[in-house]
């Protein structure tokens, strides 16, 4: 059994497949198989990888194509290591990447998974030129607890680069595998519900090249359709902080929770996360996830009651609270109106397609 798993998502990179497999065969950790699952492929990128006659390679291709969380599952039933590394088929590791994590992860078993930094490339693997791309701050992030970490997430956002990673296979079997119905936040939703059972820990140091292809075509880069998904899925994956048990480790979290009451039961957690998300972000998603939650808490009467004995909060204010979050954009919709001179649905039609 090898100590490592390589899986690789592959999905039309007949340009770059051949250099991502061989920076993985030029590690100086060599204990490893390389799981590659073709997500249906269009291009010559199947037949690169067949060009490799290594045995640590296997390689499954589907006929049609599924999504990049569809294919690492499949990796991941097909893999046998000890510790998972993930890496897209157009990033590169450097040498050193496998030995430095396998190395850091047999050291520390209370960590569940480690990653590092990033080289940010261009289309040919040149070192990113001109203006310092945002993923050049993103990525270089200091180490948190996991508590600290969950909240960054809830306010922020992902910040951890997936192709770093080196993960321990039961950490996959505790927490379950990426959410195949998420296109542009499955690692985001991941990093979350690990960090609510395991440390992790970045690597203060380079470990692999991150691609950053021309006319905008990653899968993050920023567009109007991903942009779209991206604010959908993360209200929905704000979810997982309702999965919070306890008030203890939910103050761990969020110590400014103590703002609306030092001591609350730990049934009324999701009311306070919602208070949270209203009171201590701008973002849209946000607002709807927070008036979402206290709207469903306050259907039931004795939390209602509860609410009300020890926050002080009403349904009067829940009113006033949907009067005062723009949930749906309503005021961008007016501006819109005011500055064309266009009706209220008229404007509202043009905000939608944006």
């Amino acid at each position: 059994m090898p100590r490592v798993s390589v899986i690789i998502p592959s999905y039309n990179h007949e340009k770059y497949v051949a250099e991502v497999i061989q920076s993985v065969l030029d590690q100086t950790f060599q204990d490893f198989e390389i799981v590659i699952t073709d997500d249906g492929s269009i291009d010559q990128t199947v037949g690169e990888i067949k060009r490799f006659s290594d045995p640590r390679i296997k390689l499954f291709c589907f006929t049609d194509n599924q999504g990049a969380c569809v294919a690492i599952r499949n990796c991941l039933d097909e893999a046998n290591g000890q510790y998972i590394a993930v890496l897209n088929s157009d990033d590169t590791f450097l040498p050193f990447k496998l030995e430095k994590q396998v190395g850091f992860l047999d050291e520390h078993p209370q960590i569940g998974a480690v990653f590092g930094h990033a080289q940010i490339v261009d289309e040919n693997g040149r070192p990113w030129s001109g203006k310092k791309h945002s993923y050049h701050r993103i990525f270089k992030q200091e180490n948190r607890s996991r508590y600290e970490w969950l909240n960054h997430f809830f306010y922020q956002g992902n910040c951890l680069c997936h192709p770093t990673v080196l993960i321990r296979r039961e950490c996959y079997e505790e927490v379950g595998y990426l959410d195949k119905r998420l296109a542009q936040l499955p690692d985001l939703d991941f990093w979350i519900r690990l960090c609510m059972k395991y440390e992790i820990h970045i690597i203060q140091q380079d470990l692999i090249k991150f691609r950053l292809r021309s006319n905008k075509a990653n899968i993050s880069a920023s567009k109007p359709e991903t942009l779209k998904r991206s604010w959908w899925e993360y209200r929905h994956i704000l979810n997982n902080y309702l999965k919070i048990k306890n008030v203890h480790d939910f103050v761990r979290m969020f110590p400014e929770a103590q703002e609306y009451s030092k001591e609350f039961d730990d049934d009324l957690i999701p009311f306070a996360l919602g208070m949270l998300a209203l009171k201590r972000s701008e973002k849209q998603f946000h607002h709807t996830f927070g008036l979402d939650v206290i709207f469903e808490m306050l259907a039931d009467e004795k939390l209602a009651a509860k609410i009300a004995a020890q926050f002080g909060f009403h349904f009067i204010d829940f009113i006033k609270l949907t009067g005062q979050y723009d949930s749906f954009g309503i005021a961008k919709v007016k501006e819109l109106q005011a500055k064309q001179g266009k009706s209220l649905i008229s404007s509202f039609k043009d905000l939608l397609k944006r």
